[in-house]
């Protein structure tokens, strides 16, 4: 083991209180609890909200995908700030048969919602206001982070949602719109600042929560906002 340097360059003799201190320290790093935010994804069937998921934690398109059934999920570990974060996100069938027996199941002790709709066909954009209302009949409370997203924009010739239609829907539900493409690999940094925008903003929620609840306690005089993040993997958003 490597022993501590002083200022001017030379060794400092090392304790064994002090490497005992360090090895300690070491082996506690392995036993820190990651902290995990569920994302739910929700849309009509085939907007491409599997292979968001996919861009997301795999980094690539699938060659071939199938119905979800009932709920399938993936998972990425990320690391903002500091701190490494699991983000989990769910996938759901699009088809009401395939959803009843799970949906109670979907909605539990989610952290934030993913809206898609395909911008080549108009009705999963209107059925929004569907997802929408299961989502709110499913008691999600108003403080889950929301966003839209406009998935097949590389399908340019063929879009049938505008931009400001989907901006006024957006703003009119208190969402960030995003429009992407899962396919194409040059739109990937968007699908990725989709859920790191999500997962920026469940930090800093958590966070501000967490010292709160000390102030209440009387263990901190004044409630801290977190100041804007200069460190790898900032917010995109």
């Amino acid at each position: 083991m490597a022993q501590p340097i002083l200022g001017d360059g030379s060794l400092q003799p090392a304790s064994a209180a002090g490497l005992a201190s360090l090895e300690l320290d070491s082996s506690l790093d392995q036993y820190v609890q990651i902290r995990i935010f569920k994302i739910i994804v929700i849309g009509d069937s085939n907007v491409g909200k599997t292979c968001l998921t996919f861009r997301f934690c795999g980094g690539s398109f699938p060659d071939k995908t199938e119905a979800t059934i009932g709920v399938d999920f993936r998972e990425k570990t990320v690391e903002i700030e500091g701190e490494k974060i699991k983000v989990q996100v769910w996938d759901t069938a699009g088809q009401e048969r395939f959803r009843k027996s799970m949906v109670e199941h979907y909605y539990r002790n989610v952290h934030a919602v993913v809206f898609v709709y395909d911008v080549t066909k108009m009705t999963s954009f209107t059925n929004l206001k569907m997802w929408i209302q299961e989502c709110n009949g499913h008691a999600v409370p108003p403080l889950v982070p929301k966003v839209l997203v406009g998935n097949k924009c590389d399908l340019r010739e063929q879009i049938q949602v505008p931009s400001n239609l989907a901006l006024k829907f957006a703003d009119a539900h208190n969402m960030l719109l995003f429009e992407t493409s899962a396919k194409d690999p040059k739109e990937s940094q968007n699908v990725e600042s989709i859920f790191m925008c999500l997962a920026c903003r469940l930090k800093a929620q958590k966070s501000l929560l967490y010292r709160d609840t000390e102030r209440q306690q009387g263990k901190v005089q004044k409630l801290e906002f977190p100041q804007e993040a200069n460190s790898k993997a900032s917010c995109p958003c």
